[in-house]
């Protein structure tokens, strides 16, 4: 399956999920997220709370805009990535 790395635009409705402990609100993103075969890994909100560096798996970068529709989430861009990591290397 494919990995994108999603950036996003900072916003309060960002902020608010990034503070919030609600297990509830979580788990709706990611069953909506299943209706159309995508899988939010995690997410990494800029230090300037500028921008928000989402990691996903879906099996195309229109799954990945319909979870975000359905979610309410904006999109600034979608990259398909590849992972490296020293640790594959040693």
């Amino acid at each position: 399956m494919p990995r994108y790395l999603i950036i996003r635009p900072y916003s309060k409705s960002m902020e608010a999920l990034a503070d919030s402990r609600d297990k509830e609100e979580f788990r709706k993103i990611v069953e909506k997220n299943l209706q159309d075969e995508a899988t939010w890994l995690h997410s990494y909100i800029g230090h300037n709370k500028y921008q928000v560096f989402c990691i996903y798996d879906a099996p195309s970068p229109e799954a990945v805009r319909s979870a975000a529709k359905r979610n309410n989430l904006p999109i600034e861009m979608i990259v398909e990535v590849s992972e490296i990591s020293p640790y594959s290397h040693l």
